[in-house]
């Protein structure tokens, strides 16, 4: 893969964004690359989180505006753009969505666009002091957000802050970001890989199933009923109940010691 790097070490695979040259922006190759990279983590049992940066000094700028787009002969430039997302940045944005480990971000430098997206993504976000998130689409572009972002958004910090951040595009600095509740932690630049790799260490030695399910259930509890969340977690519960991990659970927590978990 030319424009990522995958390194799976002691249950962590390491997902490093390598177009650096133009702040690892997306185009139809990485991409291609992502969700390959994805699919292989999914797959691979030794990679029991999924861990993404960016190389050089931002994570990722958003959609490569200078590269080759997806137009077919006949379309419009709209449909173009609806076109790329519809066969690219869409489904590798679910494919991410979907992955039944945990993910985390590691934001060293600037977040942009449809970056802030891929960051948002991530079960748990990790940003250095020296990164920011923008919100490029309405003000620079003349478009609304994307990747997801205008689903994250409003979730996180809350309609007035999500839709003054995409009015306006203001740099919106990690500290801030992890005050709003926009990501989990914000921290020195020198420590961050630290940082995101003892998170990563530590769910990596996790019931990766149950992760999983906990995310679903956080995503799914904002269209339920509080009575229909109680169902949901109900039968969630009795699916896991059934899972080796939650007898394991059971005993470490029984003879006091660490839990081993398989799966």
């Amino acid at each position: 893969m030319e424009t990522i790097t995958l390194e799976t070490k002691n249950g962590i695979a390491l997902l490093t964004l390598n177009r650096p040259e133009v702040l690892n922006s997306i185009d139809t190759a990485l991409i291609a690359d992502m969700r390959t990279a994805v699919a292989q983590v999914e797959k691979d049992p030794e990679a029991r989180v999924l861990l993404i940066t960016g190389a050089g000094r931002g994570f990722c700028a958003g959609a490569d505006l200078a590269a080759q787009g997806q137009r077919i002969e006949g379309m419009s430039v709209g449909q173009g753009v609806a076109h790329g997302m519809t066969i690219g940045f869409n489904p590798m944005m679910r494919e991410i969505y979907a992955l039944s480990k945990p993910i985390i971000a590691a934001v060293n430098g600037v977040a942009a666009g449809g970056g802030v997206g891929l960051a948002l993504v991530a079960d748990i976000v990790i940003a250095a002091k020296s990164a920011s998130f923008v919100q490029v689409f309405g003000p620079r572009l003349g478009l609304i957000p994307d990747l997801g972002c205008t689903w994250h958004l409003p979730r996180l910090v809350g309609r007035a802050r999500a839709l003054a951040l995409a009015l306006m595009g203001d740099k919106l600095p990690a500290e801030t970001a992890a005050e709003w509740g926009l990501i989990w932690k914000c921290v020195d630049d020198n420590s961050l890989m630290s940082e995101a790799n003892a998170v990563a260490a530590k769910l990596a030695n996790g019931p990766t199933n149950a992760f999983a399910e906990i995310r679903k259930a956080v995503d799914t509890a904002t269209g339920n009923s509080f009575s229909e969340q109680l169902d949901y977690e109900r039968d969630v519960q009795g699916t896991l109940g059934d899972h080796p991990n939650f007898m394991e659970g059971v005993k470490a927590f029984l003879t006091k010691r660490e839990p081993e978990f398989k799966a």
